[in-house]
């Protein structure tokens, strides 16, 4: 399965560049690399001497680039839709809506390029995907999608199923079903069966998500203090979205001391700046993505310590909140909220106590 490479940081930090010169890394290796942007400007397929468009286009041995294209995706897409809606239903309702009707919604973006780097990751056809985003906490959210996806089926959900409304009209639902489905669904099954199959769905791509050998971004930041602040903000962020940060990039020179310990213990790799057509000194100064997997995770549990132990370095106790539900536990921090559901040996079991230390939340339960 290929290994996802994306990279966050301040806006004029060279963001685009470094993961254009990581693509090429990845490809000099002999690694099959797909470069997926996300920038409907010119910029991008400069840097890359070739237009963008929304097929996928080989520039070099090994290494394909290809532009995620909203409107052309959104139509692709609602066919998709229609052809769905007509296995169910017995008259469909979407056949006279037409994708390049569509306009493109605040927040589509994300979901249309998740989607996109999700049918290339099950190609086949790359061992490695590079995928040049926004970089910010848009590109965290898109990561966490799943798991927020998921919080929202599960809670509202057991809100619609335990109010008295469908207790009231469930038993009635099978004629009703019937007469408007081309399966046999019950009241019951009509909720509980697309449910399960989306939660599995969901299930498995955080799983996707949370393994650094499988997706991982990596921070970009030059000695500007404002794009440093912005990296390590991104760091702390990027944990309550499951992404392991594998590593820190520090663009256009030597990292000073006292930068590389604001972000320890990361991997800190200095390249440096790109003069003109050559972009060999930058690919050749580009880090081991293999070795991610040692870069600190997101979250682990321990059933026997009853601790859930969160990595969110750049934040402290002040900027952190915790609230209960039942077996869920949703932890705030900066500008991202995280929906924990407790393993069963922690199921029901109330939070004790929190603390921070060496940059791990630490709940007791």
């Amino acid at each position: 399965m290929p290994q996802i490479l994306t990279f966050l940081g301040k806006g004029g930090s060279g963001r685009t560049t470094v993961a254009i010169a990581a693509a090429r890394q990845q490809a000099n290796l002999g690694r099959r690399v797909l470069f997926v942007s996300q920038d409907p400007t010119p910029a991008t397929g400069i840097l890359l001497g070739v237009p963008l468009t929304d097929k996928p286009q080989s520039i070099g041995a090994n290494l394909e680039v290809v532009l995620i294209s909203a409107t052309v995706a959104i139509e692709r897409g609602w066919e998709d839709v229609k052809q769905i809606e007509a296995q169910y239903l017995r008259s469909p309702i979407l056949r006279n809506v037409y994708g390049q009707e569509l306009a493109i919604l605040p927040g589509m973006d994300s979901a249309i390029a998740l989607n996109a780097l999700r049918q290339y990751d099950a190609s086949g056809k790359y061992d490695t995907i590079v995928y040049d985003g926004t970089g910010d906490l848009t590109t965290l959210r898109m990561a966490g999608m799943a798991d927020s996806l998921s919080w929202y089926l599960r809670r509202f959900v057991a809100v619609v199923e335990a109010s008295d409304l469908w207790r009231t009209i469930s038993p009635i639902m099978q004629p009703a079903m019937a007469a408007i489905l081309t399966i046999a669904w019950t009241g019951e099954s009509v909720m509980s069966q697309p449910m399960q199959a989306a939660n599995n769905f969901l299930d498995q791509s955080q799983a996707v998500i949370g393994n650094p050998q499988r997706v991982v971004g990596y921070l970009v930041t030059t000695e500007d203090i404002a794009a440093v602040a912005t990296a390590k903000y991104l760091w702390g962020s990027a944990q309550q979205s499951g992404l392991t940060i594998g590593g820190m990039i520090f663009n256009r020179g030597a990292v000073p001391d006292a930068v590389a310990a604001e972000f320890d213990p990361l991997t800190v790799t200095s390249i440096p700046m790109r003069m003109g057509a050559d972009w060999q000194p930058l690919i050749d100064a580009m880090p081991d993505f293999s070795q991610a997997v040692a870069a600190p995770k997101p979250i682990a549990i321990d059933a026997a310590k009853r601790e859930v132990r969160l990595y969110l370095p750049g934040f402290d106790k002040t900027q952190v909140k915790l609230t209960q539900s039942g077996p869920e536990v949703t932890i705030e921090a900066g500008d991202q909220r995280r929906n924990l559901l407790l393993p069963p040996p922690l199921k029901g079991a109330s939070v004790k106590g929190a603390k921070f230390q060496s940059g791990y939340l630490i709940i007791s339960f």
